[in-house]
C-alpha cells in the first residue's frame, strides 16, 4: 500500500454527459492505487465523481456507496463494495487523465493481517512517535471525531489524540498499533481505523575497526604441532553485517588449502566483535618465514596487524641451567661452610671491629695452663707449645699480645693482684688442655677445685682458673678459647665446669691439626691489642 497517498483518493469530477465523449478523447491512465479496508467501516473521499464498471455512482445518501457534497462515501463497507473505481479529469486543453482506484474489503477478523498495515515505524530513537495514518487522521478532523488506540487488539488507556508517544521504547513495546476514529454523518455513527507496526531498532554505531587480537607481533610455536591464530576485530555497536575480519598471508588473501583453514564467528553482543580463526594443522618451517596479517574491514575504514611465528626454545637448556644453578648453590654452601674460617679471616682486615679500639684492653689473651700430674713427654710438649709455638705464631706473625705466666709477670709483684689485674686487661681467656687431661685419678678436680698451697702452684694453675672462670662464666666479661693438645682421653671434657663442656663430636676446642692456627686466629680478637693502644706495659 502507498502510504504517501491519502486513503481517500482525490480525483477531479467527470459527469455522465461527458462519458459520451470518451471515444474522441485521448486519455492517459494513471497508476492503480489499491486500498485495503475492513468490513463494517466507513470510507470517505474528497470531491470527485467516480464510476464503477462504467456505471455512475448514485448521489442517494441511503446507498452504501454514494456521492454527496463533492465527496464519495463508503458507509458500512461490505465485500460487495470491492472493485475498481475510475475517475476522469478533463483539462481545458482537451487532454484528459483516468484516475483508477482499487478497493478491497476484508472481513474484520483479518484486522491484524500484514496486508492491511500501513508503513512500519522502525528507528533507533529512544522515544518513538506513532502517528495515525493520514487517511484516517484527515477523516477524523473533517468530521470532528474522537480518538482511541489499541495495541495488539488491547485498548490503550488515556490515548485520545492522533499520535501516541512510546517513551524509552524496548522490545516489550513492539507490536501493532491501531488508531480508531469515531465520527458522525447524517446523525449516524461510523468508524474508520488504520494500523501500523512499531519495531524497535537498536542503536547502530560504526567505529574504525580495532584489532583486539593479535596484540603481539610475535607468537611462539612448536614445529610440527598445531596452532590457531585469532584475528578479532571490534567494529562498533550493532554492525554485524559491516564487520569483516580475515587473514592475509604474505599480502595475499587466505584461501583454504590442505592443512590450513579459516572460520569466522561473530560474538553475540551489543558490541560487534567478529573473529577469523586461522587453523594450522602442523606448523612447518615455511610458516616461520610467513607474514600473517590480520585485516579488519568496517563500513568505511580498514585496520590491520602483523604477526609472525617464532620457534619456541627447548626446555632442555632451561632444565640444564636450573640443575647447574642448584649444583652451584650446593657447592657454594659446602665451600662457604668448610672455608668459613678462611673467609672470616680474609674479610676481617676489610671490616675491622671498631669496638675493640675503645675497650682499653692491653692483652689479647690471658693464657692458662696446668702442669700437675704430667709425665715428662707431656710436660715437654706443653712447655714447647706455651713458650715457643704460641708466641712465635700469635705474637710474632699475627701481632697479638699474650700474657703468659713466668714470662710476663714482674718479680716480687703480688700474685693475686697480678692475676686479677692482667685478667681484667685481657680480651680472651686461653685455656690449654694437657694431653690426656680428661684421664687420671682426680686430675680434673684438681684443675677446677684444688687451691694451690704455694705461689708457685698458683702460677701454673689453681687461682688462674678460678679468676678466669669467674670473669668468663659469671661476669661474662671475656670469651674462652680452649686448646686441646693431644687426645682428650676417654672422659672427654667432663672434668671441665659445665660452662666449658661441649657435646661429643663437636668442634668446641681448637684441636691440633692442619687448620689449628686458623681456628685459633678466628677465635682471637679481630684487631690485636698491640695496634689498639700505645700504653706502656711495665
Amino acid at each position: 500500500m502507498d502510504t504517501s497517498r491519502l486513503l481517500f483518493f482525490v480525483v477531479m469530477v467527470i459527469t455522465a454527459s461527458e462519458c459520451s465523449e470518451t471515444a474522441t478523447l485521448q486519455c492517459k491512465n494513471s497508476f492503480i492505487d489499491s486500498f485495503k479496508l475492513l468490513e463494517g467501516e466507513a470510507f470517505y473521499f474528497v470531491p470527485l465523481t467516480l464510476t464503477e464498471s462504467n456505471i455512475e455512482i448514485s448521489t442517494n445518501e441511503n446507498k452504501t456507496v454514494h456521492y454527496h457534497g463533492g465527496a464519495l462515501f463508503f458507509l458500512n463497507l461490505s465485500s460487495e463494495d470491492s472493485g475498481l473505481y475510475t475517475g476522469r479529469h478533463k483539462r481545458p486543453s482537451g487532454n484528459c487523465k483516468n484516475y483508477r482506484v482499487k478497493v478491497e474489503v476484508f472481513k474484520a477478523s483479518h484486522a491484524m493481517d500484514e496486508a492491511l498495515l500501513f508503513r512500519t515505524i522502525s528507528n533507533s530513537d529512544v522515544n518513538k512517535k506513532v502517528r495515525c495514518p493520514d487517511p484516517v487522521s484527515d477523516t477524523c478532523k473533517m468530521f470532528n471525531g474522537t480518538w482511541s488506540w489499541k495495541k495488539d487488539s488491547k485498548l490503550l488507556q488515556g490515548e485520545d489524540k492522533d499520535t501516541v508517544w512510546v517513551h524509552n521504547a524496548s522490545k516489550d513495546d513492539e507490536g501493532i498499533y491501531t488508531c480508531i476514529c469515531t465520527w458522525k454523518h447524517n446523525n449516524k455513527v461510523y468508524k474508520s481505523s488504520g494500523s501500523r507496526r512499531l519495531a524497535s531498532t537498536a542503536l547502530t554505531v560504526h567505529n574504525k575497526p580495532e584489532i583486539i587480537s593479535p596484540t603481539d607481533k610475535e607468537l611462539f610455536a612448536d614445529e610440527g604441532s598445531g596452532i590457531k591464530l585469532n584475528c578479532s576485530v571490534f567494529c562498533g555497536t550493532n554492525v554485524e553485517h559491516h564487520c569483516h575480519p580475515s587473514w592475509h598471508l604474505n599480502g595475499i588473501p587466505f584461501n583454504n588449502t590442505d592443512g590450513y583453514s579459516q572460520t569466522t564467528t561473530i560474538k553475540p553482543s551489543k558490541n560487534t566483535i567478529s573473529t577469523a580463526v586461522l587453523s594450522i594443522e602442523k606448523v612447518s618451517a615455511k610458516d616461520f618465514q610467513t607474514e600473517f596479517k590480520c585485516i579488519g574491514k568496517g563500513s568505511f575504514e580498514i585496520s590491520s596487524s602483523t604477526l609472525t611465528l617464532k620457534r619456541r626454545e627447548s626446555i632442555i637448556p632451561l632444565v640444564i641451567k636450573g640443575v647447574c644453578m642448584v649444583i652451584f648453590c650446593v657447592l657454594a654452601t659446602v665451600l662457604v661452610k668448610y672455608f668459613a674460617i678462611d673467609l672470616a679471616l680474609l674479610f676481617r682486615s676489610y671490616f675491622p671491629h671498631r669496638s675493640h679500639y675503645d675497650d682499653g684492653k692491653v692483652y689479647d689473651a690471658y693464657v692458662v695452663y696446668q702442669m700437675q700430674s704430667l709425665n715428662m713427654d707431656n710436660e715437654e710438649t706443653l712447655c714447647q707449645f706455651v713458650t715457643k709455638n704460641l708466641p712465635s705464631v700469635l705474637e710474632e706473625k699475627c701481632g697479638y699480645r699474650l700474657f703468659i705466666h713466668g714470662r710476663d709477670d714482674i718479680p716480687g709483684e703480688d700474685h693475686m693482684e697480678l692475676v686479677e689485674g692482667r685478667m681484667q686487661q685481657s680480651r680472651r681467656l686461653m685455656v690449654i688442655l694437657n694431653p690426656g687431661s680428661g684421664s687420671g685419678s682426680g686430675s680434673g678436680s684438681k684443675i677446677t677445685d684444688q687451691r694451690p698451697t704455694s705461689p708457685q702452684n698458683s702460677v701454673i694453675g689453681g687461682f688462674d682458673w678460678q679468676v678466669g672462670l669467674h670473669h668468663a662464666l659469671i661476669q661474662r666479661e671475656m670469651n674462652v678459647i680452649l686448646i686441646q693438645l693431644g687426645d682428650t682421653g676417654p672422659e672427654g671434657y667432663t672434668h671441665l665446669p659445665p660452662g666449658l663442656q661441649w657435646p661429643e663430636g663437636s668442634r668446641g676446642a681448637a684441636a691440633w691439626n692442619s687448620r689449628f692456627w686458623k681456628r685459633v686466629r678466628y677465635l682471637m680478637p679481630a684487631t690485636p691489642a698491640k695496634k689498639c693502644t700505645k700504653s706502656a706495659i711495665i
